[in-house]
């Protein structure tokens, strides 16, 4: 894809049409791209085909009507795609691409627009010239089949965009383009670091109210819990710096303290509470959870805690978010405020065994 495409003329796929992937096609949609959905929801495809995403903001609900198929229905494909936005969960990311692999042109690029560190994975299936990352901050959510509860203002959306291999920097601009019909877009040259901040930020506020079975705002205010949030979120930024990646701001924030390893995670936790999230906006992993689907917990607080231990260190925050997600997606407990006291007290329990 040229550098300087006219987005107009690209056919562009969003794979994954959850909260963010319907309302963020629906936004290209209305700005006149032509977009189709693929999913793999059987009654999210079918809601969609008949009535339109419907996305509610601000307590206005449009529709927009987009061509949606469902995963079964790729093969059936004739004229590639030449951009496709990936937004299934992290651990979904490799055979998403493979699926996909086949229908995007060979100028064409797959985009990750997804929690996690999913760039590698995107590249090593379609190859360097062919794969960028982004990080987004929209907050969302999707109960209903085909209809979208947008939290995030347009002037609260955020992007950043860039390529895990220099081959693919040609890109970065036509899907910027494309991504600033949902929200503002910063182009990036290290796309790694603001990758890594924003997994420091989930690590933080989605599995540790999703365990509580509270909205961000309210987990935040419960005795303890902010430092609980701050600490996972720390755990984080340890990692960072030992696998030598930058500490910088996102979401357009500013100052010393948004780029301070030791200052980062509370900065960035109050900038979402009191910008970005609603009163009653719940993660993404209590969305799962909610839905009786597998979140993404190994691929964020696993990840902080498999990181670590790289380097011979525990990450007692990020262990225990693990081991009561484990537990819940079982069966052996229910989401609650009654695992407040035993979270905790693993936390404490870790931290003094560490050697």
């Amino acid at each position: 894809m040229p550098e300087q495409a006219d987005i107009g003329d690209l056919r562009i796929a969003v794979l994954g049409t959850g909260a963010n992937g319907a309302g963020i096609g629906a936004d290209l949609a209305d700005a006149g791209l032509d977009v189709t959905f693929i999913d793999q929801w059987p009654d999210n495809v079918a809601a969609i085909r008949e009535h339109g995403v419907r996305v509610e903001i601000a307590g206005a609900v449009r529709t927009v009507r987009v061509p949606v198929l469902h995963l079964c229905e790729v093969a059936t494909l004739v004229e590639p795609f030449d951009v496709v936005l990936v937004l299934v969960k992290a651990y979904d990311t490799r055979w998403a691409c493979e699926l996909i692999k086949p229908h995007v042109a060979s100028t064409g690029v797959v985009v990750g627009v997804q929690n996690g560190m999913t760039g590698e994975a995107i590249v090593e299936v379609m190859g360097e010239e062919r794969a960028l990352a982004a990080v987004i901050e929209i907050t969302a959510a999707l109960y209903q089949p085909g209809f979208v509860e947008r939290h995030s203002g347009y002037d609260r959306s955020w992007f950043a965009v860039g390529a895990p291999d220099p081959a693919a920097r040609h890109h970065v601009g036509p899907v910027a383009q494309i991504l600033r019909k949902a929200g503002f877009v910063e182009e990036v040259d290290d796309i790694r670091s603001p990758k890594w901040m924003k997994l420091v930020l989930n690590a933080g506020e989605l599995a540790p109210s999703a365990v509580l079975d509270e909205s961000i705002t309210d987990c935040a205010r419960i005795p303890g819990m902010r430092e609980v949030m701050i600490d996972a979120g720390n755990e984080a930024i340890e990692l960072a710096g030992l696998d030598g990646i930058a500490v910088r701001p996102i979401f357009g924030m500013e100052g010393d303290r948004a780029s301070d390893p030791d200052t980062f995670m509370q900065t960035i936790l109050d900038e979402l509470v009191e910008n970005y999230v609603l009163a009653h906006s719940r993660s993404t992993i209590l969305q799962d959870w909610i839905k009786g689907r597998h979140a993404e917990v190994e691929d964020i607080n696993g990840l902080v805690v498999s990181g670590l231990a790289r380097h011979g260190r525990t990450a007692p925050v990020n262990q225990t978010m693990v081991e009561f997600a484990r537990m819940i997606e079982s069966g052996a407990i229910a989401r609650g405020r009654h695992n407040l006291e035993p979270m905790l007290a693993r936390i404490d329990e870790l931290r003094r065994a560490r050697p």
